[in-house]
């Protein structure tokens, strides 16, 4: 099983059990991070043992590879002093040690493929567990930013804010109802000043009918 394909199913557990209990996005994106994280501790613990088995591989390979040397000169050997029996048992060492080398060689290139696919995919899972950090702070912004709104909204929305507003509205008439009651009092009275804008508004009408006067008059004596 791939790296994804198990670390999926973890993931894809977890949030439906956050779904169920209705955990908050956050903590949510808290717990996915997490779990790449342990998924990544564990795949570069796997991925080093897969290593250290490689190597020990190519170590058993070597050696039966330079045992099937060391075979082939005894068989040279052995023919030379013109004993074929000997040379036809060295020549079937070989032959083993060949086969058991050239059996290891093909397990090192699958393993080969194995650690190409998983370095491949740790890397990919590199870079999204970086994507995931870089947009859980843009999450738990916006989180915040949301919380904050609910709670102005459930303010303004609020009783205790209406009842406020409505204390405000009789304030404002109390208040009304007070200049009014100033205002009638200053409309029976008037002061010095007053009276005299009065007089020169009156010596002004004044004027106007004593022109008003001389104006007909003067009309009347020319018809």
């Amino acid at each position: 099983m791939g790296v994804f394909s198990r670390f999926t199913d973890i993931i894809n557990s977890n949030i439906n059990n956050l779904l169920d209990k209705a955990e908050d996005p956050a903590k949510m994106v808290r717990l996915i991070i997490q779990e790449m994280e342990d998924t990544l501790v564990e795949v570069r613990s796997s991925s080093a043992k897969t290593l250290a088995d490689k190597k020990e591989l190519a170590r058993q390979a070597n050696r039966f590879e330079s045992d099937a040397a060391q075979w082939q000169e005894k068989a040279e050997l052995a023919l030379s002093k013109d004993r074929e029996d000997l040379a036809r048992a060295a020549l079937m060492e070989k032959k083993k040690c060949v086969e058991s080398a050239g059996a290891l060689r093909e397990e090192l290139s699958h393993v080969d493929e194995h650690i190409a696919k998983l370095q491949s995919e740790i890397s990919q899972l590199q870079d999204k567990l970086a994507d995931a950090k870089t947009r859980q702070k843009a999450i738990i912004m916006r989180e915040k930013t949301a919380n904050s709104r609910l709670k102005v909204k459930k303010n303004i929305d609020s009783d205790r804010v209406n009842d406020a507003l409505s204390r405000f509205d009789r304030y404002e008439r109390k208040i009304d109802d007070i200049e009014a009651q100033v205002e009638s009092y200053d409309m029976g009275s008037k002061s010095l000043a007053d009276e005299i804008a009065d007089l020169a508004s009156d010596e002004k009408v004044d004027d106007e009918l004593a022109k008003l006067k001389a104006k007909m008059k003067t009309e009347t004596q020319n018809k």
